[in-house]
């Protein structure tokens, strides 16, 4: 095969690699997750993110199409860095619930647990 080709190839492969990973993340909101829950959780929790993190967008994608009900601080924009460095914030995505750091990705079942909602 020419390098042309593997090249072109290798392009091709990687753009619908790109579209898959796009698509899965775009899914909606399972069915079990209902809008009232994912607004007690937003209320009852903060969680710090950053842009281009992935296990933000993973965590953020749990959610769906209820995501905005999350109460969300990028530390990334504006002035967030200074919250961020002040909430102890040492990697994203971090929840802070009832002033206690709980780091890393959480499933929407132990959010529901650890909000009481």
């Amino acid at each position: 095969m020419k390098k042309e080709t593997r090249l072109t190839l290798a392009i091709i492969l990687g753009v619908l690699v790109l579209a898959g990973l796009i698509l899965y993340l775009k899914k909606p909101a399972p069915p079990d997750i209902m809008e009232e829950l994912a607004k007690c959780i937003g209320q009852n929790s903060v969680v710090y993110v950053q842009t281009g993190c992935t296990h933000c967008i993973e965590q953020e994608a749990m959610f769906g199409d209820y995501v905005q009900y999350l109460t969300i601080v990028d530390c990334l924009k504006d002035n967030n860095i200074k919250e961020c460095v002040s909430a102890g914030i040492g990697g994203t995505p971090t929840w802070i619930i009832k002033n206690q750091t709980y780091p890393n990705v959480r499933t929407i079942e132990e959010l529901k647990e650890l909000t009481g909602c």
